[in-house]
């Protein structure tokens, strides 16, 4: 297929992505942005006891219910339990124990004073406030219970539900295994940055662009080459890579120059051309192939059409193979602080800011082979074909980045 809308592309896209069922049970501190693979279940109660929620003593509420300031109730300090501590030992009529935030309550107490309404005894204790049986009490199994099911398959990790599988007991977590890549960039114009310039090169800032943002996307980086601009040697890489790989993303040779070797490379290792050419700017002549199953996403070399097609295509593909929802785009509406005065014959994504509903255009060029321009911008505007010369004020709609 040719020159099909982003649209189709992103469903032949999807339609070729397959889901990662694989699980890895990884340490507890690193499971931060992955996904569960299995309902989690409490096998106790917790706490599994009860406990006070402040410092002060546990007793029995029927001792302190005529409690006042001018006639407090007097009991006996029998010991003193902090947290952490736990005793069987019952509290009886009249007694009292010294208690401190998250200990156990003992048997035979029904509610805890907060010690700032008695006069701090330590063997005799007056209490100036009555307080209702189980007031300042927390019960066994407050946070959770056991059997209950404390996170579901699917759930995507963050800080707070690694507490919670620590609050478990777990040392580990079951997840779905990462996506394994394999990037790509050719171009006999590029150098690796570090190396000296000649005339007539440029540093090869795809690599270092894409491979970045897939890091971002939560992605293992197998592989990350740069490639001659030679049939031969991509396709090999490209064959060494597949058996390992989930995904592979080439950047450059996608068009019709003498130099655009991924056509004749892809052939060579007779992968399935799915489709060629989005009718979308920058980025327009995309490649979309599958080579053993592996997926291979073929961008052009502009930088900037790097940074668009990786967030408008490969963010979708990774979204279904993770089964991340966070990687789903979204999309916000607003108006135009700047002008972009280039009318869109065709469907094109320019570069922005955005804040509380206003676009700020940078103020460097918005060319293809430009990128310094795109720092600090978060979101890219859709702009639709056949839409003329942007003015502030007009309303538009953009891609969050």
């Amino acid at each position: 297929m040719e020159s099909i809308t982003l649209e189709q592309a992103v469903a032949l896209l999807e339609q070729n992505t397959a889901v990662i069922t694989d699980i890895d049970n990884i340490p507890l501190l690193q499971v931060s942005g992955r996904i569960l693979a299995q309902d989690m279940k409490a096998s106790f109660d917790n706490p599994s006891f009860d406990r006070s929620p402040v410092d002060g003593y546990a007793c029995r509420a029927a001792d302190v219910e005529h409690a006042s300031k001018d006639a407090p109730a007097r009991l006996k300090v029998v010991r003193e339990i902090d947290a952490g501590q736990y005793s069987t030992e019952e509290v009886k009529k009249g007694q009292a124990v010294r208690i401190m935030t998250g200990a156990a309550v003992p048997p035979g107490c029904d509610c805890c004073i907060r010690q700032e309404d008695t006069d701090y005894g330590e063997d005799q204790v007056c209490i100036y406030r009555p307080e209702k049986p189980w007031g300042n009490y927390c019960f066994k199994g407050e946070d959770f219970k056991k059997g209950e099911i404390l996170l579901k398959k699917g759930t995507r990790l963050t800080f707070v539900e690694s507490g919670i599988l620590a609050g478990m007991g777990c040392t580990q977590a079951p997840v779905y295994r990462r996506p394994r890549a394999a990037v790509f960039t050719t171009g006999d114009e590029v150098v690796l940055p570090g190396q000296p310039l000649p005339p007539g090169k440029i540093y090869n800032s795809n690599q270092a662009l894409l491979t970045a943002r897939l890091l971002d996307f939560g992605v293992e980086l197998i592989c990350v080459k740069s490639i001659p601009d030679n049939p031969p040697s991509m396709a090999e890489a490209l064959k060494e890579a597949a058996p390992e790989a989930d995904l592979i993303i080439t950047t450059g040779a996608v068009s019709v120059g003498k130099k655009d070797i991924m056509h004749e490379a892809l052939a060579q290792i007779q992968a399935e051309r799915i489709f060629w050419r989005v009718l979308a700017k920058p980025g327009m002549p995309t490649l979309f192939s599958v080579y053993q199953g592996v997926p291979i996403l073929s961008l052009s070399g502009n930088p900037f059409g790097v940074a668009v097609m990786a967030e408008l295509m490969a963010r979708p593909m990774l979204r279904k193979m993770k089964q991340d929802d966070s990687l789903k785009l979204i999309r916000v509406k607003g108006t135009l602080a700047d002008a972009f005065g280039k009318p869109s014959k065709g469907r094109r994504f320019i570069r922005a800011f955005w804040e509380q509903g206003t676009f700020h255009l940078p103020s460097g060029l918005q060319s293809n082979g430009v990128l310094a321009s795109m720092a600090g911008c978060n979101c890219l505007i859709d702009v639709p074909a056949k839409t003329p010369a942007l003015n502030e004020g007009d309303s538009v709609e953009a891609v969050l980045l």
